[in-house]
């Protein structure tokens, strides 16, 4: 009898330990699982857990099977904010108004911030800050290139995202003023020498192949085309082979400047498509800097801490000459 109970008690001992041992969760929800450049602020997740290993915290990383699923994003952040274990969230909205009214009608108590992407202004207190790439500047520097390559101007075709996320709209815009030396217009008719061509801009939804699929249309429908600005690299990193089949033909144009593509990111093979010409120029984002300060971010802010509002991360540049270099280590 005394052996049962002792059992008993260890047991229920056991029991009563387990909530304990379980881990507070920091949690990032990413656009999608299907994008390289998410998995890169993964691995930076992975990191932070392996050198806190002993921390009462977990870096926990999820999101939808599809970057295009953003009713799936959505539903993610309002099932994780249920969760009694989530004590903050990271959040790249692939639909920023979206996910500004889930959380709206979450109204959570736990901190919320942005991650890669943000809210749009009106919505931006929602969370506590911002941590990524500063995407205006971003776009900048991409029509900073295109600019210096056609001096003169020209016609351009735009590649964007989703027309609902905010990041890619601020890099757009970024571009287009630098293009122009004006700010604030929604579209290019003239200004600067530079004029957008019909059907621009082409929004891919973060699909490579469709991204690909959209310029060969654009080619083909506007045969005098000088530019592409394409602010995120779907269709360099999600469509590599179709990308080089595409602009190999055009190899000789590019380096010449007679055709010029500013293009955003440097992961899978656009360094290497930047090294083998056909791409004149990278504006590259930090994803893995990215994932890998989150969760000290939202730890800061667990603990009322004064946070920065943006903490921007850094931008790697790269040509065809700097392709060996130009990738912070």
């Amino acid at each position: 009898m005394r052996k049962t109970l002792l059992l008993a008690a260890v047991a229920a001992m056991a029991l009563g330990a387990g909530p304990a041992l379980a881990k507070k969760q920091l949690v990032i929800v990413v656009k999608g699982l299907d994008n390289p450049f998410f998995e890169a602020i993964h691995q930076g997740c992975e990191k932070w857990n392996k050198e806190n290993a002993s921390s009462e915290y977990e870096c926990f990383y999820t999101g939808p099977a599809s970057t295009s699923d953003e009713a799936g994003e959505a539903q993610i952040v309002q099932d994780m904010l249920s969760k009694p274990d989530t004590v903050a969230m990271a959040i790249s909205p692939s639909n920023a108004p979206l996910i500004a009214q889930t959380i709206k009608s979450a109204n959570p108590s736990i901190p919320i911030m942005t991650l890669d992407a943000d809210l749009a202004k009106e919505d931006a207190a929602l969370r506590k800050t911002y941590l990524g790439t500063d995407n205006y500047l971003m776009g900048h520097k991409i029509g900073e290139y295109i600019k210096k390559a056609k001096p003169n101007g020209g016609t351009i075709c735009t590649i964007e995202g989703n027309p609902a996320a905010d990041n890619i709209l601020r890099r757009a815009q970024g571009m287009r003023d630098a293009l122009t030396g004006k700010e604030g217009l929604a579209a290019l008719a003239g200004e600067g020498g530079w004029t957008e061509a019909p059907g621009c801009p082409v929004f891919t939804n973060d699909d490579g192949a469709k991204g690909v699929q959209g310029m060969t249309d654009i080619l083909a429908a506007n045969p005098k085309l000088d530019a592409f600005g394409i602010m995120g690299g779907w269709p360099l990193f999600g469509a590599p082979q179709p990308y080089r089949d595409l602009f190999k033909p055009m190899a000789d144009k590019i380096a010449k400047n007679e055709f010029v593509i500013g293009a955003a990111d440097t992961i899978g093979d656009e360094v290497a498509i930047a090294k083998e010409g056909l791409v004149t120029a990278l504006v590259g984002q930090r994803p893995f800097e990215m994932g890998y300060k989150a969760p000290s971010v939202m730890l800061d802010l667990v603990g009322n801490k004064t946070v920065a509002d943006p903490v921007f991360t850094g931008l790697d540049e790269c040509t065809k000459e700097t392709a060996d270099t130009c990738i912070q280590k």
